[in-house]
């Protein structure tokens, strides 16, 4: 797989996996009501929730088994996915961006997506939140927010 090809694959995995509509930004702001800062604040704000989008990207992308989920997409768009899904994680996790993208029942309906594939990327998920050090805490709260995503995900 060529570079280009690799970045299409990740973008396109990630805006098929993430973007939609995460749990309300209310939501996120009372799970981090618990420590005095928003998820958001705590995870370190808008560029340290971007790296690990973009390092996030990066594993989809290589991934076999969610290349399939790739349509040429333009390097316009790679750029509009990617920034759709830091805005996503942003507003999710109590920060002061908005998601502007569709609903993910829409985002997602007639893909195939499977058990597998979703579990295939929640490790990759995990791996990116463990490359910056995300603390146990944070992690957890930030992976109950992209599992509140999954019914609305997977079809099979």
């Amino acid at each position: 797989m060529n570079r280009k090809t690799a970045i299409k694959t990740i973008v396109l995995s990630l805006a098929l996996f993430f973007t939609g509509g995460c749990a309300s930004n209310s939501a996120a702001q009372s799970a981090g009501g618990q420590s005095g800062a928003s998820l958001y604040k705590r995870l370190g704000g808008y560029d340290a929730i971007a790296a690990v989008s973009d390092d996030f990207i990066a594993r989809l992308a290589t991934d076999k088994q969610l290349s399939r989920f790739l349509v040429g997409v333009s390097a316009d768009s790679q750029k509009r996915l990617r920034q759709l899904v830091v805005d996503q994680f942003c507003q999710a996790t109590g920060g002061p961006c908005l998601y502007i993208g569709r609903p993910m029942k829409t985002v997602h309906a007639g893909l195939g997506i499977t058990e597998s594939d979703w579990q295939l990327t929640v490790k990759h998920l995990v791996a990116s939140l463990d490359k910056f050090k995300v603390p146990d805490k944070e992690k957890q709260e930030f992976l109950a927010l992209a599992s509140s995503l999954k019914p609305d995900i997977v079809e099979k």
